[in-house]
């Protein structure tokens, strides 16, 4: 054994170990000739660069005493790589086996959805638990820089979920701030009721109308066709979701607002990764959100964002995510502007401090530091993540393609290249079985379903309270929606499906229409 008399030089840095075992020694030894970040002598014996991987900080010891020349930031970063490698080991060691287990069919679960994670999101997280900063902070700042820059934006908002996204997407559109096109209560927003509750939520919450039409049966997407029937004197927006990752109609979306001067709220939540018309879905309307909940396309637990190009939008998020405060000061950050302490606002008296000055009725929706760690890592998957769900869909699309007889298949909108959240799957008209007995036949054998969401979210008892013509409308009919509600199920293309996996899936479906082989 080496013990407390061994030295480590680190940079001409020195650090005592204690409990350093000829192994270990040895092993460093060894690492004479890789390429690492630290100039490595130990005993004066031999100078050399140390492999920095985590199997290098792995073998250090627990314990290292200080000499008087080394820094404590120095030794801070040997603790850190120490305790980040064997982060990096407990997922190789855990997670991964998981990750890896055998699929057995019948037995193993088929999820709609999952975390798929390495590494890499495990040591960023811990890397910033570390910092202890826990608020918005550094990885937080890089990942609303990164996300912007991939989605093609100029300005990206982390906050704390998707459903915040479209509370706080919506309630910009609410600040006087925007003149004539400020949304006040009463004023209408187009939107359909197959989809997420939180999608309308706002609306209904400020006291906004939710104008509900029908959506294409072929993709769950909102029928362009209904738009000018919904438009009224009172119409200031439309807010609408990429249906499961299929983009909706975005250039027909896009002219119908820009003619009749209508903000668009893109809620891109399950879409993250599509591209219409070789662009990234986010990057067209007004404002767009994403979900970062674990079965989304990138998943930082909880967490959300809200995007734009559009600078005075910007501003307005950022107020109301922050509290409503004027201030745009960073964390940690005073009087920014210079003018902390000598402007007047509202009655208040002159001077008062800027940092408590409240433009808006705002919330606080900010996202910790330790969730924009792991999104960080999942953002640099996204491409690859998408591209799994694409080549899932395929291989799903041309095993069930078979039983069309029985049920309507989704396919990719016009001019678009979905990054598919789901399967869509609407069972046809007959007299022999019924969405609910497949999607039990499904659930028996350990494949999730879902059913798209709310169905038809008019019907849900949370509008049992609401007024139809004053509280929201319906403009023509939702025939569309009512059988998406009654007949549609969804199963997962996610990352994490594997090809057994999706042969299984295939394999149920085969079995199941056995029964109906000569109808």
């Amino acid at each position: 054994m080496y013990n407390s008399g061994s030295i480590l030089h680190l940079n001409s840095q020195t650090i005592l170990i204690t409990n350093f075992s000829e192994q270990q020694y040895e092993y460093i030894l060894l690492q004479g000739q890789s390429s690492g970040k630290f100039d490595v002598e130990i005993n004066n014996e031999k100078t050399l660069y140390a492999d920095t991987s985590k199997t290098f900080w792995n073998i250090l010891p627990d314990s290292l005493e200080v000499s008087s020349s080394i820094s404590s930031v120095k030794l801070n970063l040997v603790y850190k790589n120490i305790i980040l490698s064997r982060t990096s080991s407990y997922y190789d060691q855990v997670h991964q086996k998981q990750m890896n287990q055998e699929f057995i069919p019948n037995k193993s679960k088929v999820n709609y959805a999952g975390r798929v994670f390495d590494a890499d999101e495990m040591t960023n997280l811990v890397d910033s638990s570390l910092d202890f900063w826990l608020t918005y902070g550094k990885y937080s700042k890089k990942f609303e820089k990164e996300f912007a820059k991939k989605v093609g934006v100029q300005h990206c908002l982390l906050v704390n979920s998707g459903s915040s996204a479209n509370l706080l997407a919506f309630m910009a559109l609410t600040s006087p701030r925007l003149g004539e096109r400020q949304v006040l209560r009463g004023d209408e927003v187009i939107t359909v009721a197959a989809g997420f509750p939180t999608t309308i939520a706002p609306i209904v919450q400020y006291g906004a109308v939710p104008v509900f039409v029908d959506v294409s049966l072929e993709n769950a997407n909102i029928d362009t066709n209904a738009l000018q029937g919904a438009l009224s004197s009172k119409t200031k927006a439309i807010m609408i979701a990429h249906s499961l990752g299929n983009p909706f109609d975005v250039q027909t979306i896009k002219d119908f607002c820009n003619k009749n001067n209508l903000w668009l709220i893109e809620d891109n939540c399950d879409a993250l990764g599509s591209l219409y018309n070789d662009t990234l879905t986010g990057s067209f309307g007004d404002i767009a959100t994403s979900s970062f909940y674990p079965p989304h396309h990138i998943t930082m637990g909880e967490g959300g964002a809200v995007y734009t190009s559009n600078d005075t939008l910007n501003s307005i998020l950022m107020s109301i995510r922050d509290w409503g405060r004027d201030c745009w000061c960073p964390s940690g950050r005073d009087n920014t502007c210079g003018k902390r302490f000598s402007q007047k606002f509202g009655n208040l008296p002159h001077g008062y401090d800027h940092k408590y000055i409240y433009s808006h009725f705002g919330y606080n929706l900010k996202a910790t530091d330790m969730q924009a760690a792991i999104g960080c890592a999942q953002l640099d998957k996204l491409d690859s993540f998408s591209q799994k769900r694409k080549d899932n869909f395929e291989k799903l699309y041309n095993g069930i393609k078979q039983f069309e007889k029985f049920l309507t298949l989704p396919s990719a909108t016009p001019k678009s290249s979905p990054s598919w959240f789901g399967f869509l799957l609407v069972v046809k008209q007959n007299d022999h079985f019924s969405r609910s007995e497949l999607s039990q036949y499904l659930e028996k054998n350990k494949i999730q379903t879902r059913t798209l969401f709310g169905g038809n979210m008019v019907k849900q008892p949370l509008f049992d309270d609401l007024q139809l013509d004053l509280d929201y409308r319906i403009s023509g009919d939702l025939n569309n929606t009512d059988i998406i509600m009654n007949d549609a199920f969804w199963i997962g293309v996610y990352p994490g499906m594997t090809n057994e996996k999706i042969n299984y899936i295939i394999s149920k479906f085969a079995a199941f229409f056995d029964n109906y082989n000569e109808l």
